[in-house]
């Protein structure tokens, strides 16, 4: 390949690299999913029910719904720097494509159903929900 045809190949290549921001602003491109962000207050006496609940009923039935893109939970381990929220020793995370989506979930039949087997397992204020839009 001559140095010419790498040339114009190396312009070309940057050109198309340049536009594809554009590109995706002119498409519309989908805002990145938002998450849910809930800090659960478990009944420790309970931990084994709600663990086996969240991975054999909620994750299997949210996992299948609209705009769904992941459902993680963690268990707080150490507090390196200031405080947890009083009593929480859990937070799940819960991702959709769109919040529109997040709410249609939260309506439908489907939760009603699920959600239970994870709510009948806190205690007190039960949890705290927060919702957050990624930075790009």
């Amino acid at each position: 390949m001559s140095v010419r045809n790498l040339m114009n190949r190396r312009n070309y290549l940057t050109a198309m690299a340049a536009a594809l921001p554009a590109a995706r602003l002119a498409k519309g491109a989908a805002a990145p999913p938002i998450q849910l962000h809930c800090d659960l207050q478990l009944d420790p006496a309970r931990e084994k029910e709600m663990l086996e609940n969240y991975r054999k009923v909620f994750r299997p039935i949210i996992s299948k719904q609209p705009g769904f893109v992941s459902v993680t939970l963690l268990k707080l381990k150490i507090e390196r720097q200031g405080k947890a929220p009083a009593g929480c020793s859990y937070r799940l995370i819960i991702s959709f494509q769109t919040e529109d989506q997040r709410l249609k979930w939260v309506a439908s039949d489907a939760h009603q159903k699920v959600w239970p087997s994870v709510e009948n397992t806190l205690v007190g204020p039960k949890f705290t929900a927060l919702l957050y839009d990624p930075v790009e």
